[in-house]
Parts: C-alpha cells; sequence; structure tokens
C-alpha cells in the first residue's frame, strides 16, 4: 500500500470512527474539547504507524486503545504533578483505580448510548443553531473546519472560532454528558432534527454561492439522521425526517441539467429519481405511521414527498391528498412558509386563483419579507392567470432576493419569458 493509498484508507475509517471515538472519550472525560484532543492523538499516532505497519484489522478498536493509552497517560502525569514526591511509588489509590476502570467501561462498552449522548450534547440549547450546526458536522459529521467552511461559504477562522466558543459553551455551563429525560427529551430532540434538516436543507438548496445543491451536505445529514434512528427507534419524528431527507434525496440526478442549472420538481425526468431512496424513504414513512397516530412536522412533511415519489408522471400527482396534508401541517405549525407551500398545494387543485389568494394573505408577513420564493409563487401564480407584465414584475423582485446565483438567474429566465410574444 503507498503512502496516498494509506491515507485515504485512514481518512475514510477516520470517517466512520470519530464520533464513536470521541463520544466514548467525552464520557469519561465530561469534556468535548479534551475528547476531541485525544481522538486527534490518536488519529496522529494511526498516520504515522500505519502506512508502515499496515491498516489493523480492527482499525476502530485499535484507535480506541490508542486513544485509551493517551488519557491514561494524562491521568497519570495529572495525578503525579499533584501527588508528594514521597506517595509517588505507591500505588494508584481508589479514585484513580475508579477512573481508569470508567474509562475502559466507557470504551469497551457499546457506543450507542454515548453517541446519542454527543449528538444531544452537539445540539444543546445553549448553542446558536449556527455554533450547532457547526459542532454536529465537526464531531458527528467528521468535516474538517475546512469543509465545514467551504460548504457553508465561510470562512475558516470564522468557521473555527464558531466551534471553539461552543465547546467553551459547553464546558463553562458544565452540560452534562447524560441524556435529557421527559419534557426536555422531546424540546431537545426537536433541536437535534432542525439541526440536521438544515444541514440537508443547505445541501439541497444553497442560500448562496455559484451551485444550487452541495450534495455532500445531503449526504452528511442523511447519515446523520439514519445513526439518529437506529439509535432512537421508537422516535416517529426521527423517521419522519429519515424518510423526507430519503425521499428528497431520490431527485438530485434530476434536479440539474448539464449546465448545473435548476430543473423544477414537476418539469423534471422522473426516470432519474433514485429509486433505492424512495423504497427505503417509503419504508421509513411507514415505520413513523406505526409509531403515532398524530403525526408530527417531519413525518407530515414526509407524507407529502412520498405523494410525489408514487406518482410516475406530474400529472398523476395526488394533489387533493397534498393540499389535505399541508391543511393538517398548518394547523399544527402555524408557519408563513408552511402557507406558501399550502398555497401551491391549492393551486394545483383548484386552480392559480385559489393560490393567488392564499398567497396575497402572506404579502404583510414579516418574516417573508426577504423570502425569494413568495414573489416567485405569485409570479407563477399570475403567469397562469395570463397577468404576464404582473408576473414579470414579481419574477424581477423574487430575483433581487436570493444569494445563490442558479437561483437568481432562474428567476431571471422566468421574468424574460413573461416579455416573449
Amino acid at each position: 500500500m503507498t503512502m496516498s493509498e494509506a491515507h485515504r484508507a485512514i481518512d475514510a475509517i477516520w470517517r466512520i470512527e470519530q464520533a464513536k471515538l470521541i463520544a466514548a472519550l467525552t464520557r469519561f472525560t465530561r469534556d468535548i474539547g479534551q475528547a476531541e484532543e485525544l481522538a486527534q492523538e490518536a488519529l496522529l499516532t494511526a498516520l504515522e504507524q500505519w502506512p508502515k505497519a499496515g491498516i489493523p484489522d480492527r482499525p476502530g478498536a485499535w484507535l480506541m486503545t490508542a486513544a485509551r493509552n493517551r488519557a491514561i497517560d494524562r491521568m497519570r502525569k495529572a495525578k503525579l504533578a499533584s501527588t508528594k514526591h514521597a506517595e509517588i511509588g505507591r500505588e494508584r489509590d481508589a479514585d484513580q483505580e475508579e477512573a481508569l476502570q470508567e474509562l475502559e467501561d466507557a470504551l469497551d462498552d457499546p457506543v450507542g448510548d454515548d453517541l446519542l449522548r454527543l449528538i444531544f450534547i452537539s445540539c444543546h440549547p445553549a448553542l446558536s443553531t449556527e455554533a450547532r450546526t457547526a459542532l454536529t458536522l465537526r464531531l458527528i459529521g467528521g468535516l474538517t473546519t475546512e469543509e465545514i467552511a467551504r460548504a457553508f461559504l465561510q470562512t475558516e477562522p470564522a468557521i473555527a472560532q464558531r466551534i471553539v466558543r461552543a465547546k467553551r459553551t459547553l464546558a463553562e455551563r458544565k452540560v452534562p454528558f447524560e441524556l435529557p429525560r421527559g419534557p426536555e427529551l422531546i424540546a431537545r430532540l426537536a433541536s437535534v432534527l432542525e439541526v440536521i434538516y438544515l444541514i440537508f436543507n443547505e445541501g439541497y438548496s444553497a442560500t448562496k454561492g455559484d451551485d444550487w445543491m452541495r450534495p455532500q451536505l445531503c449526504e452528511e445529514a442523511l447519515r446523520l439522521g439514519r445513526i439518529l434512528a437506529g439509535l432512537a427507534p421508537q422516535e416517529a419524528e426521527v423517521h419522519g425526517l429519515v424518510a423526507l431527507m430519503e425521499i428528497q434525496a431520490s431527485r438530485t440526478e434530476a434536479r440539474i441539467n448539464a449546465e448545473g442549472e435548476p430543473i423544477l420538481l414537476l418539469d423534471q425526468n422522473r426516470a432519474l429519481w433514485d429509486q433505492l431512496l424512495i423504497r427505503r424513504g417509503l419504508a421509513a414513512l411507514a415505520r413513523a405511521e406505526k409509531l403515532t397516530p398524530s403525526p408530527g412536522r417531519y413525518v407530515l412533511q414526509a407524507a407529502i414527498a412520498a405523494c410525489h415519489a408514487r406518482a410516475t408522471t406530474a400529472e398523476a400527482t395526488d394533489w387533493s391528498r397534498i393540499a389535505r396534508l399541508y391543511d393538517v401541517l398548518a394547523a399544527l405549525e402555524a408557519s408563513p412558509v408552511v402557507e406558501l407551500n399550502r398555497a401551491v398545494a391549492h393551486s394545483m387543485k383548484s386552480g392559480p386563483q385559489a393560490g393567488l389568494d392564499l398567497t396575497d394573505a402572506l404579502i404583510g408577513e414579516e418574516a417573508l419579507k426577504a423570502y425569494y420564493l413568495l414573489p416567485s409563487v405569485r409570479g407563477d401564480f399570475l403567469v397562469k392567470l395570463g397577468r404576464l407584465s404582473e408576473a414579470e414584475a414579481e419574477f424581477r423582485r423574487a430575483a433581487s432576493l436570493p444569494r445563490n446565483a442558479r437561483e437568481r438567474a432562474l428567476l431571471l429566465a422566468r421574468a424574460e419569458a413573461c416579455r416573449s410574444p
């Protein structure tokens, strides 16, 4: 194995094992920053030894052992520093023995509970949404600071500072390494799901930059969702979010043309939709629906996505069911964005005037002032009603709002089309 091949193999292994390793070490150290340092030291040891000695049969266990040895060395040095010279030669006292045994247990036990705890800590409400996102991608997703910065089109120092501040906040607040219980669990789970969905959405429809999609973020969000579904198998909303992401991701190949330009849902070649992802999404949705008689936001959105996935053509889409699902979702979650999507569904069910009436009621919403989809959707309704000059103005207003170059170009093209004879 060449050096470059060894490094590629180590990188792949690290992506798989990093979160488990940090989770186990955090249970012992109660400090995410220190746990990450120990994990990084184990990685450096692997980079030094594996290219020469070869990849071990159980690389994850090897990294765990290396990290354990580093942790023990640190603990012993700290103990020696605080112990009188006359006591150095004595056996470790009961406290040190207990701490060592706790580390052994943390590294030898199944990682499921530890990994779930790490996910909840990374998405702790004490952190801003941006900090939760960066920390989750770093600790659970295994992305480097450079990769996170590139994905969100921000500077590497800014992302690095965000991660450092997040870890400092958790340390200062002495956030316990434990799973929340009762109502707090529900609230914290909502935060976790929000972060994962935010990551997916940023990959699915990038808010800024030259590319409409960033597939790496979609893949990371899907991976995080699948991990969470395995760790929390009785939570319907977790399976609902996974179902939603699987079905949305199935359209990736059909969403852009050869030039990277966006293709809207109803214009997509459905033969390009990934049927494996659709089957996985429908299976996850079925699990979610069995777990609850009262579906939440992600289960409802997944059910809407499933209506599109089951339609072999755009014309076969069950818009009546989609409109009903949006009615339920709007009653559950009073959101202007949900109302805008509901307007689209009702326009497809009952005609563009029905959609325009619902959309016009949203014009004064503060949350939608800078949301390009509001004028874009209104423009679409106006085109269908034959009011082309009004539609052109709406598309041009929409084009002035998004920071994504592909979206802007699409909207300007639609505006120009309104001027064609």
